[in-house]
């Protein structure tokens, strides 16, 4: 009787977790088949891993996001944004260079290389458009951006906490599972440092609100932003990989 009722417990989850980790996956693993997707590449595994998101609909075990936590996703998404660029940013390099060639050196995935100077090139609107350009954007915002919170917090984090994960409270806070999954989301990012530091903001912020959706808005405000600065300031390593 009790294998019984643990067969039904562990078939009660499978789907949801299918549709927390199925368009991550789908992300990974068109990237590796297709190398480094810039231009219409993008475009695609942007267009097929929403599309999975929207079939999946990981949502459906979830409220829908509370107004009053829309503050503070603007302030962690702006915060996580300014902490991934600014040891690489031209001020640092400027008036901080040996900041700048440690961060660079040891911030960055492979440890002790420097950056090719031409590195992302090809996701300029000159190389590509500006079309796909902003394809590049607005993926990385509402695409990846919000697969990442179901995979990471939605789903990796509470499964850590109980294999029936859709009956662990998201509020509920335990040190190893939380910087954990900040490390493993930090090291996904060649920005290692800045992928650490977002992973713990965002990972606070869904103890903090239990609000899934608050973070996701808060990941795609900082993927949003870090587009419009990658333009703005021609940095476009940080697209790259």
């Amino acid at each position: 009787m009790e294998q019984d009722r643990q067969v039904v417990v562990e078939e009660s989850v499978e789907r949801p977790t299918l549709a927390h980790v199925v368009p991550f996956v789908a992300w990974l693993f068109i990237a590796y088949v297709m190398g480094d997707p810039d231009g219409w590449k993008y475009a695609v595994r942007s267009a097929v891993c929403l599309g999975l998101l929207v079939w999946l609909r990981p949502w459906q075990w979830y409220p829908r996001m509370q107004v009053r936590n829309v503050p503070l996703a603007v302030v962690v998404g702006v915060g996580v944004c300014w902490a991934w660029i600014v040891g690489e940013s031209h001020w640092v390099r400027e008036h901080l260079p040996a900041l700048h060639d440690v961060y660079v050196r040891y911030g960055i995935l492979p440890w002790g290389e420097l950056r090719e100077p031409d590195i992302g090139l090809g996701y300029t609107p000159e190389a590509t458009g500006w079309p796909l350009t902003l394809v590049r954007i607005a993926g990385s915002a509402l695409a990846i951006g919000v697969i990442e919170e179901f995979f990471w917090r939605g789903w990796l984090y509470r499964w850590m906490l109980g294999r029936n994960f859709l009956k662990v409270d998201p509020g509920t806070f335990e040190r190893y599972a939380f910087f954990g999954v900040a490390a493993v989301f930090a090291v996904e990012h060649k920005e290692w440092l800045g992928g650490f530091v977002a992973g713990v903001a965002y990972g606070w912020m869904y103890v903090k609100t239990r609000d899934i959706w608050a973070v996701a808005l808060a990941h795609a405000i900082t993927n949003a932003l870090l587009g419009w600065y990658v333009i703005e300031a021609g940095a476009y390593w940080f697209w790259s990989g």
